[in-house]
């Protein structure tokens, strides 16, 4: 069955919410379309430790500010999940779940999403589904021959798991910092935490405010065609979270250069120094999960497809929200994707006027 409507938002986590939000303003007819079967996107898959880097009235999507955790400077993901519930609840939006997209094709002058469950026909496309779905493992040397247990940051839960363990944490960025601090902290666990260069932490007080100023910017500074500030980058890798600040200041995080290959039993660095591993976790990031819209033919370098803020350059009834700076500054961000989200239920609202 076929059913119209003007816009079809395809995810339902913080970037498809926002997204309904600000479409809900324009007075628009439109749906959400999430592929998980409960409200809180990616949220509902973190590891147990997870908190984010800003208080939580620094955490708060459009509209409704998130409220303080009882007990907690920076609130937990479970409380983000609550969160993110009752703010689909609160503005009533149209969310469709469990719902998977399977490809978005052009239809004359209209998108012609198509699912699962139903075939919907739009005005306009919101793809709002992040990178948690398409976690990033490099290719390395000897990675078929390791015999322990190999996952994903997407995979790892808790430090119990790994109880009386060597683990590897592959990474320099904040997951890879965190889940090597959650590992060196758990008595049983024998965690060895390996970078391509030396860690750079942040500034102790420096926090997800700070580092949201600093996107927004670089974002302005590029617009304005003025001088790279940098962003984020400039400041560090690693936000010193209380756990992770912690685990450093008592010596418990030290990172060691990153190895050359794995050997069946363990790894191997470029000197033939081996260290025996029973598991490693590989924090190495994620790419945009973008493969429901690769009839359109919109992919550039990178595998990002190009946009005019968050307006896709080769199909102008496409918008892409959340996947990082690249679509916004910030974006990615419970605080962040607020702005690119209005401007794109803007532009959309403006395109259906024509």
């Amino acid at each position: 069955m076929t059913r119209q409507t003007d816009v079809v938002v395809i995810g339902g986590g913080q970037a498809g919410l926002a997204a309904g939000y600000h479409l809900r303003r324009k007075k628009l007819d439109f749906v959400i379309l999430d592929a998980q079967g409960t409200p809180g996107g990616a949220w509902q898959h973190t590891w147990d430790s997870l908190h984010l880097f800003s208080p939580a009235a620094f955490s708060s999507l459009p509209g409704r500010i998130m409220p303080a955790q009882p007990g907690h400077e920076y609130p937990d993901a479970g409380h983000v999940v609550e969160y993110l519930s009752d703010y689909e609840q609160r503005y009533e939006l149209p969310v469709h779940r469990p719902v998977r997209i399977q490809q978005v094709r052009r239809d004359g002058d209209r998108l012609r999403v198509e699912t699962d469950k139903d075939i919907w026909s739009a005005r306009a496309v919101v793809s709002a589904t992040g990178t948690w779905w398409r976690p990033f493992l490099p290719a390395t040397p000897g990675r078929n021959d390791f015999a322990g247990r190999q996952l994903h940051t997407s995979g790892y839960r808790r430090p119990s798991d790994f109880a009386g363990q060597r683990v590897v944490v592959v990474g320099g960025g904040n997951s890879g910092a965190q889940i090597a601090a959650d590992l060196a902290t758990h008595d049983g666990v024998d965690p060895t935490w390996v970078t391509q260069r030396p860690p750079r932490f942040l500034a102790d007080d420096i926090d997800g405010r700070a580092l949201f100023d600093a996107a927004t910017a670089r974002r302005r500074a590029l617009d304005e065609g003025r001088t790279d500030t940098g962003g984020v980058a400039s400041l560090g890798d690693i936000v010193a979270v209380p756990p992770v600040r912690e685990a450093r200041d008592a010596g418990l995080l030290k990172a060691s250069p990153m190895f050359t290959r794995l050997t069946a039993d363990g790894i191997e660095w470029a000197d033939g120094t081996r260290a025996a591993a029973d598991a490693v976790i590989w924090c190495t990031g994620f790419r945009p999960a973008l493969s429901h819209l690769a009839a359109l033919g919109l992919r550039g370098s990178r595998g990002h497809i190009p946009t005019h803020g968050t307006r896709a350059a080769g199909e102008p009834r496409l918008h892409l929200l959340g996947y990082g700076d690249w679509t916004g500054p910030a974006s990615a961000t419970l605080i962040g994707v607020g702005r690119p989200a209005r401007d794109a239920a803007s532009e959309i609202a403006e395109l259906l006027s024509r």
